[in-house]
């Protein structure tokens, strides 16, 4: 093919490359290798001329785009963990606090009522799970309701459900943070009522070293996705110098922020129920290196840490 026939069939395309640069990753890589053979033609028949070197710089060019594009990705996923979700964390603080109150004295106002009205606990719990607590305490195995024989379906149904639960408590503060406040008090009642049970019954610390080992990360999440539930509420309460419309938008993406970074939470926690929990007889210096593991990963990525990357930026509210 003449090289003018060859310019002539291939400039229009050429020029639209050149000009209209591809934002889709698949769309950069099919541009590419169209390039590539048109180069690799063009050295072949025409390897001094000028069509040559402008088809090697557009190449060039885009696989640049195509390599930046890939390593904006992999820094933009490290760059959510290190640092979005922090100071989301951070910022937002107020609302996460005000979670863990509510949550905790809900889960206290529980205990207290069932240790003065013992149809409390059957109330909330239920008759049937009531029943079969004090049947596997009976046979002397008390916590026989996490030993499932398939470790897989139980692992996978407890995730699940958990993302399912933590994803509630988040969305229903869309109804002006009542919503989430219903469901903390919801899950808190249930938290104090099934805790007190295990006291009263003289297995309180047990329960908590068998229970705990999967229950603080469990919990920690709720609580964060009832912040989440706040931020989301908040938003249409006091959009301040905004339009509700726009709080609305910052809100929830600050909210969704908190919950993708509960999802591998939730996952731990599913893992440890499904897998350790079982093993209500291990040691007591596992459960507790367990449990203080978890508890000092939460305070460190939720509560520390977000600090010190807010201090690094030089935030308001932190000291220098």
């Amino acid at each position: 093919m003449r090289e003018g026939l060859f310019l002539k069939k291939n400039i229009e395309k050429w020029k639209q490359y050149q000009y209209e640069a591809a934002r889709d990753p698949d769309e950069m890589a099919q541009q590419f290798t169209e390039l590539v053979n048109d180069l690799g033609y063009a050295k072949t028949f025409y390897p001094q001329s000028k069509v040559t070197t402008y088809l090697n710089g557009l190449a060039s060019k885009i696989y640049l785009g195509i390599y930046k594009n890939k390593r904006e990705e992999s820094s933009r996923f490290t760059r959510f963990w290190k640092t979005e979700l922090p100071l989301v964390a951070y910022k937002y603080r107020r609302e996460l606090l005000c979670s863990f109150v509510i949550f905790t004295l809900f889960a206290i106002m529980a205990a207290f009522s069932a240790s003065h009205d013992e149809t409390f606990i059957r109330g909330v719990l239920g008759d049937n799970y009531v029943e079969m607590t004090e049947e596997n305490i009976a046979k002397g195995d008390p916590f026989g309701v996490y030993k499932d024989n398939d470790k897989i379906s139980m692992f996978l149904g407890i995730a699940l459900n958990n993302i399912k639960v933590a994803f509630g408590v988040f969305v229903f503060g869309i109804v002006l943070s009542i919503g989430s406040a219903w469901m903390l008090f919801q899950n808190g009642v249930m938290l104090g009522a099934f805790q007190y049970m295990f006291f009263a019954k003289g297995l309180g610390w047990q329960s908590v070293l068998v229970i705990w080992v999967h229950g603080t990360l469990e919990i920690s999440a709720i609580i964060i996705a009832g912040g989440a539930g706040f931020i989301l509420g908040n938003s249409i309460l006091f959009p301040g110098t905004h339009k509700r419309i726009d709080s609305l938008k910052l809100g929830a993406k600050a909210g969704l922020k908190l919950m993708i970074g509960l999802v591998p939470v939730f996952i731990a926690a599913a893992f440890l129920e499904g897998y350790i929990t079982r093993y209500s007889t291990m040691p007591k210096w596992i459960s507790i290196s367990i449990l203080v593991s978890s508890f000092s990963f939460i305070m460190w990525y939720f509560v520390w840490y977000p600090y010190r990357v807010a201090r690094k930026l030089q935030l308001p509210g932190t000291v220098s």
